[in-house]
């Protein structure tokens, strides 16, 4: 899987994520370098994933807020802030989310790797793609 990573900070948690990407044998790309502000993080991944040269991606800033949120105005994307794996496994399965969005701020390097682990290995309930398709623009 191709999978775009940002981050607005350099550190143990990115590179945790970016070394357990690798190891589970995605492709990474970081569309806005190694470390950019997080508007441009935000937005470059999520026009990678919008785009298709990017399957999924994983946003990072130091609550995680603001790269989740300049990543999901980009049309069809669908970026889910997570600090448990739980709710990692909902956003995938139940919201289809393309991107994750981690929060520097609580999430470490252990934690993040968890993360990882839940939202790269749940698939999306195709029962819920009718939902799904209503939060895209111009949908009700």
């Amino acid at each position: 899987m191709r999978v775009a990573l940002g981050t607005d900070e350099a550190g143990a948690t990115p590179d945790a994520v970016r070394a357990w990407l690798v190891a589970a044998g995605h492709e990474v790309i970081e569309p806005a370098g190694s470390v950019a502000p997080w508007p441009e993080v935000g937005r470059q991944v999520g026009e990678a994933v919008g785009r298709g040269t990017a399957d999924v991606g994983v946003v990072c800033c130091w609550t995680g807020t603001g790269v989740a949120i300049a990543a999901n105005k980009v049309a069809g994307v669908r970026a889910a802030l997570c600090t448990d794996a739980a709710t990692a496994q909902g956003a995938r399965r139940w919201n289809d989310a393309n991107v994750l969005a981690l929060g520097l701020r609580l999430v470490t390097p252990a934690v993040a790797e968890e993360l990882c682990e839940a939202f790269f290995g749940t698939d999306a309930d195709p029962a819920e793609a009718e939902l799904v398709d209503r939060v895209e623009p111009g949908r009700s």
